[in-house]
Formats: C-alpha cells, sequence, structure tokens
C-alpha cells in the first residue's frame, strides 16, 4: 500500500513498459505497429475490462484501477484517497480485517495497491486457476466494505507514521513536496498525495465512507488482466462477479480548477543534517498526453532521450564525463497525467564541485539547446533508443496491466496505447526543437537545491566574508 509521490517515476516505468514491443512491432508493422495487442469489452453495469494475452506461464496480473486520485479530494481533506486505500484492506461482511491479503498469499500470490493524483490501483499476481478467486474478492470489496471507528482511526496512525518515515524524516522527499506546492500554485497537484499532516490527523470514518461511496463503483472502475487468460476466458467471470454489481448515477465529473499562469523563476534551499550530497533541481510544467499542447508530447520523449538517455546523452556527457562536474544529471518528463505534465532536471555535484558550479553548467546547456537546437542524427538516435529500451516490455506480466491503467485513468484510450510506436516515429527535429522552447524556454520554472546542514548556501559561499559555516542544525526548510 503506497503513493506514488513522485509521478515522473511512473512514468519512465510507463515509458518503458508501454513501448515494450516497438522495436519489434516497428520491425514488422512500420506503417500501423501495435504493442500489446489486448481484447477489450464493456460489462453492461459500465465497467471497462483490458484483456492482454500473454501465454507463457500459467499465471495473471489482476489489476481494478479507479478513476480517482488524490488530485479529485475535497479541498482541506487531502490524503483522503490514500487513506481509503489502506481501510480497501479492512474487511467485508464476507472478509475479516487482513484477510484478504492473507487468503492471497495463502493461494501462492502477491497483492497490493497504490495511490497517485489522477488513480488508485489494486493489483492481485497469481495463479490463472485461482483468479476468480481474486475476483470474486475485489467485487466484494468494490461496494461491500465495512468501516467503524475501531477499524478507521488506528489506520489513520499508521498512515500519519507512513508520512513521517517517507516524508518528513526525508529531506529530497520535503524538497520534492515543497517545490511542487511552489509549481502547482493553485490545482490539486501542488498538494501531496499522502496528504498534510494538519489534515490526516482530522479525517474521519464518515468521510472514507462518504469519498467510497461517492467514487468507488463499476461504472467508475476499469478491470485489466494480463497474462495466461483470453477475453473469451475471462468475459463469464467478469459477468459473475463484477457484472453483478449496480452501477452509481452518482460518479461526480472530474472537474478540477485550472492552473492559472505563473511567473518568474523561484527556488527553495533546504538544508538538513541528514544530507551527505548536495543535489540541485528544477521542475517546469509541461504538456501531457491529455492536457495543454498535447500534440508535443512525444516530441518531448524524444527530447528526454536526447537529452538524459544513457551515457552518450547530451547532458550525461557534458557535465558528467567533459565537465566533470556532475556525478550524476537526469532528466524526467511525465506526460501521463489527466492535467498538466511536468518535466524536472535534476544533478548531483561531483567531488569538489558545488550546487552553483552544476546549475551554471546546466543552464549553459538548456541556452545551448535553445539556440542551436538538435540534430536529425540526434532525433534519430533517440527513436531508437526509445524502441531498444523497451524490447523486453511484452515479456512482463504486470508490465501491461499498468500501462492500460494509466492511459484509461488519464484521459487515454487503448488505441493511443496501440499508437505510441507510430507517435515516436513520425516525431521531427523541428518538433523537438519547438517542444524544447515550449517548455524550457520558460522562466516560470521552480529550482530547489539541497545542502548538508553544515555546508553554507552557494552565494554564501562565494562572499569573501563569509562567516564560518553554521554548526550542524535541526532539519528546516525556507523559501527564497
Amino acid at each position: 500500500m503506497t503513493h506514488d509521490a513522485r509521478p515522473v517515476t511512473q512514468r519512465r516505468r510507463w515509458r518503458a513498459l508501454v513501448a515494450g514491443v516497438a522495436l519489434s512491432a516497428l520491425a514488422v508493422f512500420p506503417a500501423a505497429a501495435r504493442v500489446f495487442d489486448p481484447e477489450t469489452f464493456t460489462l453492461k453495469n459500465g465497467m471497462q475490462v483490458v484483456v492482454v494475452n500473454n501465454p507463457r506461464a500459467p499465471v495473471v496480473s489482476h489489476m481494478v484501477w479507479y478513476k480517482v486520485g488524490s488530485a479529485d479530494e475535497e479541498p482541506g481533506k487531502s490524503g483522503l484517497a490514500h487513506y481509503l486505500e489502506h481501510l480497501m484492506f479492512k474487511g467485508t461482511a464476507k472478509m475479516k480485517p487482513s484477510e484478504f491479503s492473507r487468503t492471497v498469499a495463502r493461494n501462492g500470490g502477491r497483492d497490493n495497491a497504490f495511490t497517485a493524483y489522477d488513480y488508485t490501483a489494486y493489483f492481485e499476481n497469481i495463479a490463472r486457476d485461482r483468479l476468480e478467486l481474486v475476483m470474486g474478492m475485489e467485487a466484494d470489496r468494490m461496494v461491500n466494505l465495512r468501516l467503524t471507528d475501531d477499524i478507521v482511526l488506528p489506520e489513520r496512525k499508521v498512515i500519519q507514521e507512513e508520512r513521517r518515515q517517507r516524508t518528513e524524516n526525508e529531506p529530497a522527499s520535503r524538497l520534492y513536496e515543497q517545490l511542487y506546492s511552489l509549481l502547482f500554485v493553485h490545482h490539486p497537484y501542488g498538494t501531496p498525495i499522502i496528504g498534510w499532516m494538519h489534515e490526516i490527523e482530522k479525517l474521519t470514518t464518515q468521510d472514507a465512507l462518504d469519498f467510497y461511496k461517492r467514487h468507488y463503483a463499476p461504472n467508475n472502475a476499469i478491470l485489466v488482466v494480463a497474462g495466461d487468460i483470453t477475453a473469451a476466458e475471462l468475459k463469464p467471470l467478469a459477468e459473475k462477479t463484477y457484472g453483478k454489481i449496480k452501477p452509481s448515477k452518482d460518479i461526480p465529473a472530474r472537474v478540477r480548477v485550472t492552473e492559472p499562469p505563473t511567473e518568474g523563476a523561484r527556488r527553495i534551499t533546504l538544508t538538513d543534517d541528514q544530507v551527505r550530497q548536495p543535489n540541485w533541481m528544477r521542475i517546469w510544467k509541461a504538456p501531457s498526453y491529455s492536457a495543454g499542447e498535447k500534440q508535443y508530447a512525444s516530441a518531448l520523449e524524444v527530447l528526454e532521450s536526447i537529452l538524459a538517455d544513457g551515457a552518450t546523452s547530451r547532458l550525461y556527457k557534458s557535465l558528467v564525463v567533459e565537465q566533470k562536474i556532475a556525478a550524476g544529471v537526469n532528466l524526467s518528463y511525465n506526460p501521463n497525467a489527466l492535467d498538466l505534465g511536468t518535466l524536472s532536471i535534476s544533478a548531483t555535484p561531483a567531488p569538489g564541485q558545488d550546487v552553483a558550479a552544476v546549475e551554471k553548467a546546466l543552464d549553459a546547456e538548456l541556452a545551448k539547446l535553445l539556440s542551436g537546437g538538435v540534430t536529425d542524427a540526434e532525433v534519430a538516435s533517440a527513436k531508437v533508443r526509445l524502441r531498444r529500451d523497451a524490447v523486453f516490455a511484452r515479456d512482463s506480466l504486470q508490465g501491461p496491466a499498468y500501462a492500460f491503467g494509466v492511459a484509461l485513468t488519464t484521459g487515454q484510450t487503448v488505441a493511443d496505447v496501440e499508437a505510441w510506436p507510430d507517435r515516436i516515429a513520425a516525431v521531427t527535429r523541428e518538433q523537438v526543437e519547438q517542444a524544447a522552447k515550449l517548455v524550457l524556454g520558460q522562466d516560470n520554472h521552480v529550482t530547489g537545491i539541497l545542502l548538508p546542514a553544515a555546508t553554507p548556501a552557494p552565494v554564501q559561499a562565494a562572499a569573501p566574508a563569509a562567516p564560518p559555516a553554521a554548526p550542524a542544525a535541526p532539519a528546516k526548510g525556507g523559501t527564497k
């Protein structure tokens, strides 16, 4: 049971998985590449079903995705989507608390769940002959969850402890959280998925029940099953389990506030005595597959590969190999969002270097990109890397189910997933350059610097009369 705190990580996983057969597919069907070749149908109650057949072993990955995430929470109720995800394991009239996972394990399977801004998902990886069992259990908790204060309130303390461990005791997570709240000043993507502590501690049993009844229904969910199963074999099981559930007439529309235009660069420097290695990060808002100038999403994926995919990429070659300023550099583009996506760059100074030198070198590389563009050879090479990186994705049991779940809960379609190789193949050098200017040419980004507590800030270090470094202090953060 987790919350996906960093959507860029999700996106990297999705890209690799979705593009999994792109190389082989393009080689055979260059004009109409197909990725996972899924089968789809919809139950009478509105539940969409996607099946990806992979008969290599008698196992399946069974996933139920709900079109609700933390960005769908009401103001003041942050963390509620993730809280309910935990509570979904607390039993129904048929299942005692925690019996769900024990039953899956007893039958040789593995289960878990996760929450993100735009979706919540539950999965079981299990032998094919136990699929009907987990489908019945998952259908049961879709509508028959039983919650009382005796169950709900102790779990709230678990959530609070999870926040302490994963965010409040992790300087990098705190910096990331602050950067997002500074990047999205109005949109709910600026609120952490796990929630703010002062709002988590006020969540009630009734809050969880209201959220559950409002959003958990077959016509707000997607069933994706990948593995040794066909649609013809799955459909009778789906009708026998999920098909018996009545649809909800009151699923709310996913209407969110619009992020207003922001001006000017913003910075946060966070120091903490737990930090051993300084780090620099910058994040821009960017188009996604579903929002903004989405015609540039595929070009941004190619740009990501040109700048930071491997040891021969532009940023790594310049900062790490040639200038030896950075020990590592990373760029991540997240196009899988219902609303705007993000593009972020992060780097770690090499021994003896500081974050100011890293920032100066990165600014120079980005200026070079914006003024000089990219070459046709770089674009062609990036396309090959995108396809090469994903050549084994179809071998994954859970990968295809994850790819379709993310896509279908963030405004995309099955056809969009299948057309991914064609979109990447059609990207031109001019489109990559236009996409770079659209995102990296903007100065409304946020920059974060993470420093050991005993290390003075870069500006202070450069001043001739800088005072001695302060002794280690308790963790703190500040906005400049």
